[in-house]
């Protein structure tokens, strides 16, 4: 696929959400013995993780995320006129999470709403969608949310994903701008449909509705496929990005991964010359979120912010799908970065609701 781009955007503010919930791996593992926790987590990287109640759902983390990015960029409601929610842990099969947080946010009913049902690559392409919309003209303000609850649909006994995943949510804004006051957004978006049995829920769709192996209802991963398609497409995916953006390594300030496991990342970056100080981790404090990791290590992952420059942020996300995919964008040095919590024991509480 050849490089897109987007002319006339910018990114106003992002905002992230965790359960309160700490779960320390080696502290309150039951499942498996010390030492088998110490060799998963030290590979992976990942000390603690974030878990969302049996009552909270991704709708709720990114809503809660939306109310805080709103109010601290002062946006009306009826200012929004797009929002779009990536998500695979959706809080219904009908109607659309999207349809469902657009009515707690009460947002105009000129605003278009829709899902996006991706995960690990899903951040770069909520981008790239709505870059693309406010490029098409007649939209000034869109909402690009991605929340995952990948613990809810973990088997306990599995290690190979038990003691990797986290919850987050997070809401992001884009909103017109004069295309000769910012720099063109770069994307590349790629799938291989043919290993999507590597990480997989066979159960709870329409091809295997309701499964009596409760295993099925759990995911599925592949460890050696995944890790071995990450380090052969990643590589090569930051080659293209550079190609079809004119740009090299030293161009970008922070390459923000999906954070997927600190083995891979830092193998890459080996691989690619690419020096850890420019590569954030929050795996460490919050585990793989999925593809919400990538805002997620943006708010969270200590990046300098000079006052008088944007950064340039090259965003990869790549997993489940098989699907991956960058974004090469500017974050504005006036941009809101913030990150909030919500308690397991409360749903998102949004404005005028009791």
């Amino acid at each position: 696929m050849a490089i897109m781009k987007t002319s006339g955007a910018r990114l106003a503010g992002i905002v992230t959400c965790v359960p309160t919930t700490r779960f320390d791996n080696l502290r309150d593992t039951v499942e498996f013995s010390e030492q088998e926790v110490r060799k998963v987590t030290g590979m992976a990287g990942v000390s603690a993780r974030r878990l969302a109640g049996d009552s909270v759902c991704s709708s709720d983390l990114c809503i809660t995320a939306a109310e805080k990015l709103l109010n601290k960029l002062g946006w009306e409601r009826d200012s929004v006129d797009a929002l779009i929610m990536i998500t695979q842990t959706p809080d219904y099969f009908l109607p659309s999470t999207a349809c469902v947080i657009h009515g707690r946010l009460a947002l105009s009913d000129r605003c278009a709403a829709f899902d996006v049902g991706l995960g690990c690559s899903g951040y770069p392409y909520g981008i790239w969608l709505g870059a693309t919309m406010l490029q098409s003209g007649g939209m000034q303000r869109v909402l690009v949310l991605h929340g995952e609850t990948p613990t809810r649909f973990s088997d306990k006994a599995d290690r190979s994903v038990s003691l990797l995943f986290g919850d987050a949510g997070s809401a992001t804004a884009l909103e017109a701008a004069d295309p000769h006051l910012c720099t063109d957004w770069h994307y590349a978006l790629h799938t291989d449909g043919s290993a999507y049995q590597s990480m997989i829920i066979e159960s709870g769709g329409f091809r295997d509705r309701f499964n009596s192996d409760p295993r099925r209802n759990c995911v599925y991963m592949d460890g050696a496929l995944i890790f071995n398609f990450t380090i052969k497409r990643v590589p090569a995916l930051i080659e293209e990005s550079f190609a079809g953006a004119g740009v090299s390594a030293e161009d970008i300030d922070y390459f923000i991964f999906h954070q997927s496991n600190q083995f891979i990342m830092k193998h890459i970056c080996a691989k690619q010359s690419l020096p850890l100080t420019k590569v954030p981790m929050v795996l460490k404090e919050f585990g793989n979120t999925g593809g919400v990791s990538i805002p997620l290590t943006i708010t969270e992952g200590g990046l300098t912010r000079p006052e008088d420059r944007s950064l340039r942020l090259l965003l990869l996300g790549y997993g489940v799908g098989l699907s991956w995919g960058s974004a090469m964008i500017e974050l504005d040095p006036r941009a809101v970065l913030e990150s909030t919590e919500l308690e397991n024991s409360k749903k998102a509480q949004v404005a005028g609701e009791q």
